[in-house]
């Protein structure tokens, strides 16, 4: 899709057709070209490397959701990057975590928050939970091309859902089938070890500050075992991205406040260096 430059200052007619609330409806129909799908991989031998974001963790509380990540990317078995950004807000009332190939998740992410802010735009109000969820779905099913090709995204969806008045969580495999996740949930190269130690520790009636320390504890567990996620560097002051949504809207904790979590947990860890146990009855 050309700009238009005539003198006139006009936009082009598509921006002026009335049309679909979806930003991705348009983007197909006038420049599909611009949706990471369609976009042609040139013949590569062998498997390509990419950097890769690695373990998101999530899990509910009465009040809400937590959200949370690692800062690791890796790149076969090299570190590619140490402080990337995998937690980011979608809009006012929910968030996303990324998982896979960092570039095109990044991509999605952006696309996403878009497509959230075109469709409160046009409507005048905002998209469900579920409906956000949905439009999630649809993104990575697009995407499939280049999932089959190793390059797939595998993001972690929570929020505050102002209709059931509570915090939900969705996961995606690479198809962009969705599933509503109960509790907690975990995704990436870590999630295995991730999901272990948030199976034991989770309970119902936990509250911001514990489920904050969770999701820590978590991360801490999957770094301990799966070398592609990161745990905290203290010498760096590289923390965990820990964010949290209510029904005040998505909040991120502050360097200050995820140092305290992470500190706390490794002074506790130099004595019990696997971490807390759960009770065997």
């Amino acid at each position: 899709m050309e700009a238009n430059t005539r003198s006139t200052g006009q936009l082009p007619a598509a921006f002026l057709t009335p049309g679909s609330s979806s930003f991705m409806d348009f983007l197909s129909s006038h420049a599909p070209g611009l949706l990471p799908g369609n976009r042609q991989l040139p013949p590569v031998a062998g498997a390509m490397e990419a950097p890769h974001g690695t373990t998101i963790v999530a899990a509910s509380f009465p009040g809400g959701v937590v959200l949370a990540g690692d800062r690791r990317a890796t790149m076969g078995n090299v570190i590619a990057q140490r402080d990337i950004e995998k937690v980011f807000p979608a809009d006012e009332y929910s968030a996303v975590g990324i998982a896979g190939t960092a570039g095109l998740a990044v991509e999605m992410v952006k696309l996403f928050q878009l497509e959230l802010e075109h469709y409160e735009k046009v409507e005048g109000t905002r998209l469900s939970l579920e409906g956000k969820a949905n439009r999630l779905s649809t993104m990575i099913r697009g995407n499939l091309g280049l999932a089959m090709q190793g390059l797939a995204v595998l993001p972690l969806f929570a929020g505050w859902d102002e209709d059931r008045e509570k915090g939900r969580i969705f996961s995606y495999d690479v198809t962009g089938g969705r599933s509503e996740e109960h509790g907690f949930a975990a995704v990436g190269s870590g999630s295995l070890f991730a999901r272990g130690s948030l199976k034991k520790l989770f309970r119902d009636d936990l509250t911001e500050g514990q489920a904050t320390t969770l999701v820590v504890q978590a991360l801490y567990d999957a770094a301990d075992d799966d070398s592609a996620t990161g745990g905290p560097d203290l010498a760096r002051r590289i923390f965990p991205i820990v964010t949290v949504i209510t029904d005040e809207g998505f909040r991120r904790l502050t360097e200050a406040q995820c140092s305290e979590i992470v500190r706390a947990i490794h002074d506790r860890r130099l004595e019990e260096p696997d971490g807390p146990r759960a009770a065997l009855l």
